[in-house]
């Protein structure tokens, strides 16, 4: 019986073999060596991992497949986690989790078949569940990624697909007042030296003139 650890991230900017360390740990406190590790950055959401497969073919049956965390090896959808769960079963190899209990005292040598059946059982409906949950979290983060860009599609500039700087939020309450000024019939330059006022650093602050022509725009076209 071999033990192979499987590591996975979804993307080349997380480093994969993060949990090596626990699954090394792991393997050491149940008498365990670990033949090989199996590490590759790719979605846990498709079945294209070449290095998953690579593991599987190099199986015997008995084998243990390592991982940290079920969802590092699903993420699939019900269709294609019962293709990779049909492709396990065939090689009769034993998936052992971190993160599924139930599947630790599958790494114990010499059970004997009512047990070793039992434990089969009880771990296969446990993975399931797990593959499960990844799943829905994988959907419910990828739904709120595409609201997100939804909600900002605005804000994106056509040609670089970037977030387009809005600058700060106007003040209403102010432009209300300077719109009030410019209806009365006030000059730029009165209106400048009247809500001139002083900063945080000491200086003088003013009304640009270029905010004074965009509110004398809106004004007019409020009165056209």
């Amino acid at each position: 019986m071999f033990t192979r650890a499987y590591l996975r991230a979804s993307t080349e900017d997380q480093d994969a073999s993060r949990a090596k360390g626990d699954l090394e740990a792991f393997a050491a406190e149940k008498g365990l060596a670990i033949a090989a590790f199996y590490i590759e950055n790719e979605s846990g959401a498709s079945l294209k991992r070449p290095e998953l497969f690579r593991l599987l073919a190099d199986c015997t049956p008995g084998d243990i497949l390592l991982i940290e965390q079920v969802d590092r090896l699903s993420r699939l959808n019900a269709a294609d986690w019962e293709k990779l769960k049909a492709e396990i079963a065939a090689r009769h190899v034993k998936v052992v989790a971190l993160d599924l209990p139930t599947s630790h005292a599958l790494a114990k040598p010499n059970t004997d078949d009512f047990t070793a059946r039992m434990l089969d059982a009880i771990n296969a409906m446990m993975l399931d569940v797990l593959a499960a949950v990844a799943r829905k979290d994988y959907e419910d983060r990828r739904r709120r990624q595409a609201q997100g860009i939804a909600n900002n599609l605005d804000a994106l500039d056509k040609k670089t697909g970037l977030p387009k700087y809005r600058g700060r939020r106007e003040d209403e309450q102010r432009n209300a007042a300077l719109m009030a000024m410019l209806s009365k019939g006030m000059s730029w330059s009165s209106i400048i030296e009247a809500t001139k006022r002083k900063g945080e650093d000491g200086k003088p602050r003013y009304v640009s003139r270029s905010t004074l022509a965009r509110l004398a725009k809106r004004l007019e076209g409020a009165t056209a």
